[in-house]
């Protein structure tokens, strides 16, 4: 699917995200574009944001690089509850004080940005 002006950012973030899985697992989009019979032209537009991947190649990327499909998605969400899931994954790899200092320091950050957006 070619990607559109509006949503041309979600496309660039899941490529983004692709490339980086791809990267993390060694492999060359070659490798990838080859296991998924492919062409290298695809995986390379596709990590680039130039086309939205559907989701059943999302489901295929997931197998390859070991991983969930929600994981090519919900880090590119604008959803308030993927963004929220995405907070709690990074919450989960914090010790407990950690965590809580971290959420007395988003907490004060709320309270300045609801301010600054009254004005």
């Amino acid at each position: 699917m070619v990607v559109q002006n509006k949503d041309k950012e979600i496309a660039k973030k899941i490529g983004r995200t692709i490339a980086e899985y791809r990267q993390a697992t060694g492999l060359t989009q070659a490798q990838v574009a080859e296991i998924l019979d492919i062409s290298n032209d695809a995986v390379s537009r596709m990590e680039r944001g130039d086309i939205m991947p559907s989701v059943i190649r999302l489901m295929q990327f997931a197998e390859v690089f070991n991983c969930k499909t929600a994981d090519f998605i919900i880090p590119n969400s604008y959803c308030i509850n993927d963004q929220a899931e995405r907070i709690n994954q990074l919450l989960l790899t914090l010790k407990t004080d950690d965590r809580e200092d971290l959420i007395n320091i988003i907490e004060r950050m709320i309270i300045w940005y609801s301010k600054k957006n009254e004005k």
